[in-house]
């Protein structure tokens, strides 16, 4: 079996059990998004949630953002962790997008690039989740999952998604991504997978020779 034909199956495994699954992310602008997944970074999902469900309305504006004061920044981010690091690149992201993009989040992997803070990662989310482009999110579950599929060896992020782009088509490749989350927070768990009960066992690398390393 080819590492497509691998891909193929576990894209339609997945959208069996996650047909409707997408980014756990709570936002209302693009920018929101850009905003929660820098604070994302070493933290969970539901606890960013609830950081900006305050955060979103403290600083309503790209411009409230700009002009806030860093230290009471750092406190209102404080519970997702490095607030020193993320308070700048949310300050200093505010302002590039006013300055350089018109207040409008950029469309292209190199402008994402630019702004302060946000790495592939981040920008493939804004391209897939925001503007609907091909985009592939390597983010833990992603490197781990589509390693013990067979789709990839390498653990590096840059890597994996190169890996990716060779196999998961263009179109469905941000929705593989959103569901293969879903389905290592359930099944696919980092510790004590749940492979017995897995209905992509049948064709995982990582199941058919366990004793082999991840």
């Amino acid at each position: 079996m080819t590492k497509k034909e691998i891909a193929e199956l576990a894209f339609s495994e997945l959208e069996k059990l996650y047909p409707d699954a997408e980014c756990s992310l709570v936002y209302s602008k693009p920018y929101e998004l850009m905003f929660a997944a820098r604070l994302a970074a070493q933290c969970t999902d539901a606890r960013v949630n609830i950081v900006t469900k305050t955060l979103f309305k403290k600083y309503p504006t790209l411009e409230a953002f700009a002009n806030a004061d860093i230290t009471e920044l750092e406190q209102d981010i404080k519970p997702c962790g490095f607030y020193h690091t993320k308070a700048k690149s949310l300050k200093e992201m505010a302002g590039q997008l006013i300055d350089d993009f018109g207040g409008q989040v950029p469309d292209t992997m190199e402008k994402l690039l630019t702004l302060s803070g946000i790495g592939r990662k981040t920008a493939n989310l804004m391209l897939g989740d925001v503007f609907g482009k091909p985009a592939i999110v390597t983010d833990t579950h992603c490197i781990r999952i589509t390693g013990r599929l067979g789709l990839t060896k390498n653990k590096e992020p840059a890597k994996v998604e190169k890996d990716l782009l060779k196999v998961l088509e263009p179109a469905t490749s941000s929705d593989f991504c959103h569901r293969i989350v879903e389905f290592g927070r359930d099944i696919c768990k980092a510790r004590s997978p749940k492979c017995t009960e897995c209905t992509l066992n049948y064709f995982c690398k990582y199941y058919t020779t366990p004793s082999k390393p991840e």
